[in-house]
């Protein structure tokens, strides 16, 4: 099996110490003041009393924010720097003059937010320094020869703080020893392969949903809040154990253009957004990028109702048939599975490109790498040789 080793980016989120979080949450609050002004300056510029507006960019307001630093005890200009130009990013992405207020105090205060560059995080011994201030990581080891980038400290809903740091790591790219597959989501099962696999739907936030509502009745918010991030955790877990799995068996990975944005606005909201479609697609186009596969996504049309044998349109149609997991084709008499058929016809559909109500988070597909290419072209010459 020919490899070739290349280096990819892999962030890592690290939970920070309890002793590191009083600093933390003041720096946030500091932070915060910086996101604000930014927010508002950018805003009277674009709007002015008199004269032609102006969209500023991050280089502008690290001119207004010049000597900003004395007027704040824990964060530096390079962190300033990271804020300004976080705002001047998404501000152009969403397209508005002002952006939301990162609220500091109060039931709708927004989470912790630090960011910084790789030059300011230094490492001494089994803690971190930032700013002067030493942080202890859970699983430090992890850190052992990483060439850090810029990064953050996050805080999640519950109150606890991560060192969200991306690393340099190599990513040994090589042959999958099988050809292709396609894959088909579902809710009754959340995806199911061509070759038979499926991943069953685990429930993870149905199955604690009268938990969840339990205990905000009795006000236990705290309580509500690590039961949803259980739920997202159990959810991460298994797409994370499944996209591996097929990253490391198949070259060529096949998706469904099922669209989670829109089937979230139906009846069906809480079943589609439990399931995870969205996460699974993006993790198996990052890993499939890493590992020098080919992750297309194809159009989905008439998958179900079309025989995979015959290319018959035979298969239960509308949404009283939904309860037919298993049908046989009038035309060839073959029995199928409904989401193996699927996720065959899928496989066949080569690399059309999806349709116009594809899912919106992910319409791009990850592209194969030079290196898939390479390999691709190896299997087929071992092929002919045998």
């Amino acid at each position: 099996m020919t490899s070739n080793i290349q280096y990819g980016v892999r962030t890592l989120r690290l939970k920070v110490k309890r002793e590191g979080y009083a600093w933390l949450n003041s720096a946030a609050m500091e932070v915060n003041q910086v996101w604000n002004y930014a927010n508002a300056t950018s805003y009277k510029a674009s709007r002015p009393f008199s004269g032609r507006p102006r969209w500023l960019t991050a280089f502008d307001l690290d001119q207004l924010t010049a000597g900003a630093t004395k007027c704040f005890d824990r964060i530096g200009s390079d962190t300033i720097q990271r804020v300004n130009a976080e705002f001047a990013t998404r501000r152009k992405q969403f397209k508005r003059a002002k952006l939301r207020w990162r609220v500091s105090n109060g039931a709708k205060r927004s989470l912790g937010w630090v960011p910084f560059k790789g030059v300011q995080l230094k490492r001494k011994g089994r803690s971190l320094r930032f700013s002067g201030k030493a942080f202890r990581v859970f699983e430090h080891e992890l850190l052992e020869g990483a060439r850090c980038k810029s990064g953050c400290f996050a805080q999640d809903p519950v109150g606890d703080w991560w060192l969200c740091l991306p690393v340099e790591r190599e990513a040994l790219q090589s042959v999958a020893p099988k050809e292709a597959v396609g894959i088909d989501l579902g809710l009754k099962d959340i995806a199911a392969t061509s070759d038979g696999d499926k991943l069953q739907a685990g429930h993870f936030y149905r199955n604690i949903e009268q938990k969840i509502a339990s205990a905000q009745r009795r006000g236990h918010k705290r309580q509500a809040k690590r039961l949803h991030r259980t739920a997202a955790r159990r959810r991460k877990d298994a797409l994370h154990k499944f996209s591996r799995k097929i990253v490391n068996q198949y070259q060529i990975i096949k998706i469904g253009d099922v669209s989670s944005l829109k089937l979230a606005k139906t009846r069906m909201a809480k079943s589609v957004l439990d399931a995870g479609w969205g996460m699974l697609k993006t993790q198996l186009q990052y890993k499939g990028q890493q590992a020098g596969r080919s992750v297309i996504i194809v159009n989905e049309r008439d998958s179900t109702r079309t025989c995979s044998n015959c290319k018959a349109l035979t298969g239960p149609t509308g949404l009283d048939m939904l309860v037919v997991r298993t049908w046989v084709c009038s035309a060839c008499g073959v029995t199928h599975d409904r989401d193996v058929n699927s996720a065959r016809n899928h496989l066949s559909a080569g690399s059309s490109p999806p349709s116009v109500s594809g899912n919106e988070s992910s319409l791009t597909a990850a592209p194969p790498s030079q290196t898939s290419s390479r390999c691709e072209a190896g299997t087929s010459a071992l092929k002919a040789a045998a």
